[in-house]
């Protein structure tokens, strides 16, 4: 089956739909930020009534990540998903407005970026990965801010004016947007001259992508950033800025008002206000790490995703649980075949790998094509727990 074509406005209603969009953007920063997060959050719970298949499948994909998670819990996060988005919605129309050169620093804890800033300044080229978990924009936008340019990989609006809108709001400020659309031909080029180059990487990547592990079942994940950092020798910097939460990151309950600030936090006089985040590196490949491997390109990708996982652990609410992760399926579960032992053996190199995720692993494989065998498809795949 073809898959279903996007509908494009009309060339003559983009220019209306345009400026609609930019005044419900205008309303959005209108009045304060912390009741229109507010409302926005509650939008998000309200809507997340309408979609009960995608809450479904929302759970489904919580319960893969987390299996020793209870139903309740599992609805909570998937609500909780919706709102996030909404909240981001808002978020990333207040962005151009609260951040900037000055005014960065009251909005955004820098974390443990020293042995980054090593390789941002070191004139040579860098990966730099996130996944749709905290505020996925908000990590590259920070970056430029301090100087350091950041060419991210982005897919187009199909409303044009919009787009460019876009671009020049994120472009002022050092985050240059490159088109998905012939990005083969300019990423390299960027890699050339020493840029840093952006990736949000934990999307589906079809039956063509490279099958590792992610929350212990194998999910297709994209080839081009492991052999981008190959072919330049490039690290690969991964990474996440998160909300920060008072109820959880602050100790309000305790009634500790420098308690931020003893976290860590960075915000000495932050008691709850709204729009605050920690911007942390979780991993840095480096180009030695995979030189040894018997296949760095798995090596890559797998730790990577793990990284991406490990993000994902730390604010499971801040995750964007809807997408179709495991989607796609490698080809030994399309053909009704185990686990083939190559696979399992470069899985089992893998230094973080137990002899437990092995096994849940080979469970969600086995589980896997047995679906693929009773011809279910998409996230309905051995998603019976």
């Amino acid at each position: 089956m073809s898959k279903r074509k996007r509908r494009k406005l009309p060339t003559f209603l983009q220019l209306p739909a345009y400026w609609a969009a930019r005044a419900a953007i205008g309303t959005m920063l209108t009045g304060d930020l912390e009741s229109n997060l507010r409302g926005a959050r509650a939008i998000g719970r309200g809507w997340a009534r309408f979609e009960p298949k995608r809450v479904k499948r929302a759970m489904e994909n919580i319960a893969v990540a987390f299996p020793e998670m209870g139903e309740e819990d599992r609805r909570k996060h998937a609500i909780e998903s919706y709102e996030h988005l909404f909240m981001l919605a808002v978020e990333m129309a207040y962005t151009p407005r609260l951040l900037n050169h000055d005014a960065w620093s009251e909005r955004v804890r820098v974390g443990n970026l020293g042995p980054t800033v090593r390789h941002l300044t070191s004139g040579r080229p860098c990966v730099l990965i996130t996944g749709h978990c905290g505020n996925w924009e908000l990590m590259g936008y920070t970056l430029a801010l301090l100087g350091f340019p950041i060419h991210a990989l982005y897919r187009p609006l199909d409303l044009k004016p919009m787009d460019a809108w876009l671009r020049q709001t994120r472009e002022r400020r050092g985050l240059m947007l490159v088109d998905k659309f012939g990005a083969t031909e300019t990423i390299p080029r960027i890699m050339e001259r020493g840029g840093l180059v952006g990736f949000i990487a934990d999307q589906n990547a079809g039956d063509r992508g490279l099958f590792v592990p992610f929350f212990n079942r194998l999910a297709s994940s994209y080839k081009t950033i492991g052999l981008l950092a190959m072919q330049h020798e490039a690290p690969i910097i991964c990474g996440q800025a998160r909300r920060l939460n008072w109820s959880r990151d602050g100790n309000a309950e305790e009634g500790q008002q420098g308690a931020a600030d003893q976290n860590g936090l960075g915000f000495a006089s932050w008691s709850g206000e709204p729009f605050r985040y920690r911007l942390d590196i979780q991993d840095i490949i480096e180009p030695e790490d995979w030189k040894g491997q018997p296949d760095p390109l798995f090596y890559i990708t797998a730790r990577y995703r793990r990284a991406i996982e490990t993000l994902v652990r730390k604010s499971p609410e801040q995750n964007l649980w809807l997408h179709r992760y495991w989607k796609s399926r490698p080809r030994h579960e399309r053909i009704g075949r185990p686990l083939p032992g190559a696979m399992k053996d470069k899985i089992r190199a893998l230094p973080w790998i137990s002899a437990d995720d092995l096994a849940r692993i080979e469970e969600w494989s086995e589980r896997d094509g047995a679906a693929c065998a009773e011809g279910r498809d998409g996230d309905s795949r051995g998603n019976r727990t």
